[in-house]
C-alpha cells in the first residue's frame, strides 16, 4: 500500500462524519468520538518527522516535507541509516537518550547541513511502537531562550503563582503569566466539569479579542479521546490552522505494519473538524496547556492568536512548566476553599459517632441527629431505608414512591456503595413530579444483605447559563435536506435556563458520605462483637440454668414425695385424733405438695425442651392439627366450633414439639373462654410488607408464612401482653378456668423459637385474642 492509498482511506474514514452520503442514521457530535485522530498519518507544517529502528538506526518513515526542510526528499532517506543525515556526536546524543527519561534530555539541537547552508534545529524523541520518533523544528531565533532568559520566565511567574489566595486569583495570575510570555491574543483558564463540558473561569486579552470570560461549552466541543490526548501530552501547538496536512511515508509504521499511533507527537496533524471550529472562531493559531488534578484532566489553558503565530520549543516548555506548577497549585487551592466545610462535617461525623455507640439501633441514631445529617451534604430532606421500615425527615418524596426508587438505586450502584445525580428527574422519569423537592440524589448503600439506605436529597434549582454559541445545534442543511457534522459557527454568548437539576454533590460531600458509612459499619461491628460474647456467655449460662433446672427438679421430687406421702398417712391412720382443724390442714399440705409437683414437673419438661435434640424433617401440618383436635374433643365435653379455612401448609419442623405447640395454644383458647358459642380458627396468611405493616406483623420477615389460631375468648388485657410468655405467669387464680402452672406459653415461645421462628399475640379484652407465630420453611 502506498501513502497516497493510506491517505485516501484516513480520508475515506474522516469523510464518514463529514459527507452527508455518509453520514450516520443518528446525528450528533458525539460521532467525533469514533474519530481516530491519534493515527492522522500526516504532521503539521512547521517541521518534519522520521521514524527509524531502534537497533540499527535505519529510517523506517519520514514526513513529505523533508525535502524542504532537509533538502532531501523521502526516496533519499527511506532504508538508510541514521548516519546518512545526522553526524556521529549527534547520533550519540540521541542513543543518550534512548537511555534515559526522554524528558530529561528533550530538546536536543541539532546542526544540519542543508543544501550549502548549515541549518538550525530543535529535536524532540520519544519511543513508541517499537520505533524512535524524531521530530524535527527549525530554530525560531528571535526566540531563542538561554539559560538566563528562562530563570527569568519562570521565577518571578512561579513566586506569583505560588503566593495568590485562592483559586480565582490563581486562574487570573496563570492567565496574566501565560499571556505575557506568548503574547497570544487571547489566553483564557477552560475548567471542565462532571459531564466534560467547560466554563471559561479566566480569560486576559487584547483589544482587538472578543471576550469568553464566563461563557459554557459543551462537552462534545472536546472529544472524549482528545481530552485522552490532552491528557498525556501536556502541552499542544497549532502554528497555523489553514496548514495542509503533511502525509508520512510509507503510510504504515513498517514495525508495526499499522498506522503510526502519534499521540504522544508535537507535531501531530490536527483534526479537520477542529481545524474548521477554529476557523468559525476567528482562530488562526492556537496553543493549549493541560492542567492536571490527580492525573485527571482538570481544565486547560487555551491560548489564540488572529494570524499565524510559531512560539518556540523553549518558550513552549517554559509554558508547559509553568502548567504544571499551575497544576499542583490548583489541587492545593481547590481543597483549601472546600477546609472550612471539612472542618464542620470533621464535627458532625464525631457527634454521629458518639450518638450511636450509646444507641441500641442505627435507627434510634439517625432518629436523633436528623439535622445533623442533612447538614453533612447539604441537603433539604434525608430517608433512611432498614428493610421495609422507612423513617423521612425534611421535605422528602412520599414514602410509597421510595421502594421502587431503592430498587433502581441498587441496580444503579452495582458494586459501588455510593450512586450521585443532580439530575434524578431525567434519570428516573418515575419521579417528575418531585423535581422540586427531589432533583438531586445521594444514595449510600450501608448494607445489601439487610437492605439498609442512606438517602439524600436536593430541590430543584433554575440556572441561568450563558453558552458560547448554541450548545444544542451541530449540523448543517443544504437544499437537498442532506446533513453533514460541523463545529458550530457562533460562539456568540447564548442564554439558557436550565431546569430539572439540583446543586451537584462536591466530591468532598461524596467522600464524607462515604465516611460516615465505614464508621457505622466500624460501630456495628464493634456492638456485633460485643453481642457474640454476650452470647456466648448467655448460651453458657442457659446451658447451666437448664442443667440446674434439671438436677434441682429431680432431686426435689423425692422429699416432695415424702412430705406428701406421709400428710396422706397422717390424715389416714390420725385423722380422729388431730381433729378436724389438723385433718384440714394435713389437707391443705397435700394440695400444696400436690401443686408443687406440678410445677417441677414442668420444670423438668421445660428444661428438656433445650436439651432434647430437634428432629427437623418435612411435615404435614393439617394432619397434626387433626390428631391434636381428635385428642381434645375426646376429652371436650362442651361443644366448640374450630374452623379450618384452608390446608395449612407442609413444613421442616419437629412433629413431636410442633403438636405440643399447637396443643397448647388450642387448649388455651378453648380453656379462655366464657361465650356461649366457642369457636377456635386455625390458619396461616402470607401477606405483603403494606398487608404485615397493617396487620401489625412488622415483626416477621417478607417471606414467612406465619400461623395463627385465633378464637372469641375472654382476650387479654394490654398490660399484660408483654408477661404471658414468662414461665408460670398465670393472669387467673388456680380456681379458675381449669387451673394451671403457668408453663403452657412460655413452653409454645421456647418450641417456636427452636425452630428459629417468632411469636406475637394481638388480643381485644372481652373479644378474644391471635396467636401469629412462624417456624421451619414451608414448601
Amino acid at each position: 500500500m502506498t501513502s497516497l492509498d493510506f491517505a485516501s482511506q484516513i480520508k475515506q474514514s474522516i469523510a464518514k462524519l463529514t459527507d452527508p452520503q455518509q453520514a450516520p442514521s443518528e446525528l450528533s457530535l458525539t460521532n467525533c468520538d469514533r474519530e481516530p485522530i491519534h493515527i492522522p498519518n500526516a504532521i503539521q507544517f512547521h517541521g518534519v518527522l522520521l521514524t527509524f529502528d531502534e537497533d540499527d538506526l535505519v529510517i523506517l518513515q519520514v514526513s513529505q516535507n523533508s525535502d524542504h526542510f532537509l533538502g532531501r526528499i523521502p526516496d533519499q532517506l527511506l532504508g538508510k541509516y541514521l548516519s546518512a543525515l545526522l553526524n556521529a556526536e549527534q547520533i550519540t546524543a540521541i542513543q543518550g537518550c534512548l537511555k534515559s527519561e526522554f524528558d530529561n534530555v528533550n530538546p536536543l539541537h541539532f546542526l544540519i547541513e542543508v543544501g550549502h547552508d548549515i541549518q538550525h534545529f530543535t529535536g524532540i524523541v520519544h519511543r513508541i511502537d517499537g520505533v524512535i520518533v524524531l521530530e524535527l523544528e527549525p530554530c525560531v531565533e528571535q526566540e531563542a531562550v538561554n539559560f538566563f532568559d528562562f530563570y527569568k520566565f519562570v521565577k518571578v511567574p512561579i513566586n506569583r503563582i505560588q503566593n495568590t489566595q485562592n483559586l480565582t486569583e490563581l486562574c487570573q495570575q496563570a492567565v496574566s503569566t501565560i499571556r505575557s510570555i506568548t503574547e497570544f491574543d487571547r489566553v483564557m483558564l477552560y475548567r471542565f466539569d462532571k459531564t466534560g463540558a467547560g466554563h471559561v473561569i479566566a480569560e486576559e486579552k487584547s483589544e482587538t479579542a472578543d471576550s469568553f470570560l464566563g461563557l459554557r461549552y459543551p462537552a462534545t466541543d472536546i472529544p472524549k479521546q482528545a481530552k485522552e490526548l490532552y491528557r498525556l501530552s501536556l502541552l499542544r501547538i497549532i502554528p497555523d490552522a489553514a496548514y495542509d496536512r503533511i502525509l508520512l511515508e510509507p503510510a504504515l509504521n513498517p514495525a508495526t505494519n499499522a498506522p503510526l499511533d502519534m499521540s504522544l507527537c508535537c507535531l501531530r496533524s490536527v483534526s479537520p473538524v477542529h481545524t474548521e471550529y477554529l476557523e468559525n472562531m476567528g482562530v488562526r493559531a492556537s496553543m493549549s496547556i493541560s492542567l492536571l488534578c490527580d492525573r485527571q484532566l482538570w481544565g486547560l489553558i487555551a491560548c489564540h492568536h488572529l494570524s499565524p503565530r510559531t512560539l518556540s520549543y523553549e518558550k513552549r516548555t517554559i509554558c508547559e512548566l509553568l502548567g504544571q506548577v499551575i497544576s499542583s497549585e490548583i489541587g492545593t487551592k481547590v481543597d483549601a476553599e472546600d477546609s472550612d466545610s471539612k472542618i464542620r462535617l470533621q464535627a458532625i461525623h464525631s457527634r454521629f459517632v458518639n450518638t450511636i455507640a450509646h444507641c441500641q439501633t442505627i435507627t434510634e441514631a439517625f432518629n436523633q441527629n436528623t439535622q445533623d445529617l442533612m447538614d453533612l451534604v447539604s441537603a433539604s430532606a434525608i430517608v433512611f431505608c432498614e428493610g421495609n421500615k422507612i423513617s423521612m425527615f425534611g421535605n422528602a418524596p412520599p414514602e410509597e414512591s421510595l421502594a421502587d426508587l431503592v430498587e433502581w438505586i441498587d441496580r444503579q450502584m452495582g458494586e459501588d456503595a455510593v450512586y450521585s445525580t443532580n439530575t434524578l428527574v431525567t434519570d428516573y422519569p418515575k419521579f417528575a413530579s418531585y423535581k422540586a423537592i427531589a432533583s438531586g440524589l445521594l444514595a449510600l448503600r450501608i448494607s445489601q444483605t439487610q437492605q439498609t439506605y442512606l438517602l439524600w436529597f436536593r430541590p430543584e434549582v433554575l440556572q441561568s447559563i450563558a453558552w458560547g454559541g448554541n450548545p444544542h445545534k451541530f449540523t448543517n442543511g443544504n437544499a437537498d435536506k442532506n446533513y453533514r457534522i460541523t463545529p458550530r459557527k457562533s460562539f456568540e454568548r447564548w442564554q439558557e435556563t436550565v431546569e430539572r437539576k439540583s446543586l451537584p454533590w462536591k466530591q468532598y460531600e461524596i467522600n464524607a458520605a462515604l465516611e460516615l458509612r465505614s464508621r457505622i459499619i466500624g460501630i456495628v461491628l464493634q456492638k456485633s462483637d460485643e453481642l457474640a460474647l454476650l452470647n456466648t456467655e448467655l448460651e453458657r449460662s442457659n446451658i447451666e440454668l437448664d442443667a440446674f433446672a434439671y438436677v434441682a427438679s429431680h432431686d426435689l421430687k423425692e422429699p416432695l414425695r415424702g412430705i406428701h406421702n406421709y400428710s396422706t398417712f397422717l390424715i389416714e391412720d390420725y385423722g380422729q385424733q388431730l381433729g378436724e382443724e389438723g385433718e384440714e390442714k394435713l389437707a391443705t399440705i397435700v394440695r400444696l405438695t400436690q401443686r408443687m409437683e406440678d410445677l417441677i414437673n414442668s420444670l423438668l419438661h421445660y428444661s428438656r425442651l433445650g436439651r432434647t435434640e430437634l428432629l427437623v424433617q418435612p411435615t404435614d401440618i393439617d394432619s397434626i392439627v387433626k390428631n391434636v383436635l381428635d385428642v381434645i374433643k375426646i376429652s371436650q365435653l362442651e361443644s366448640v366450633e374450630f374452623r379450618i379455612p384452608r390446608s395449612l401448609p407442609i413444613s421442616e419442623c419437629d412433629r413431636t414439639q410442633v403438636t405440643e405447640l399447637f396443643t397448647n395454644l388450642i387448649s388455651n383458647a378453648i380453656k379462655y373462654n366464657n361465650k356461649d358459642r366457642k369457636w377456635v380458627e386455625i390458619g396461616y396468611i402470607s401477606p405483603s410488607p403494606n398487608e404485615r405493616t397493617l396487620l401489625g406483623l412488622t415483626a416477621f420477615h417478607t417471606s414467612q408464612t406465619i400461623f395463627f389460631i385465633k378464637d372469641n375468648g375472654i382476650g387479654i388485657r394490654p398490660k399484660h401482653l408483654e408477661t404471658i410468655f414468662k414461665i408460670f405467669k398465670r393472669l387467673h387464680p388456680t380456681t379458675q378456668y381449669g387451673g394451671g402452672t403457668g408453663v403452657g406459653l412460655t413452653i409454645t415461645k421456647k418450641i417456636v423459637e427452636r425452630h428459629g421462628g417468632t411469636i406475637v399475640v394481638h388480643s381485644v379484652f372481652g373479644e378474644g385474642s391471635t396467636f401469629y407465630f412462624t417456624f421451619g420453611k414451608q414448601s
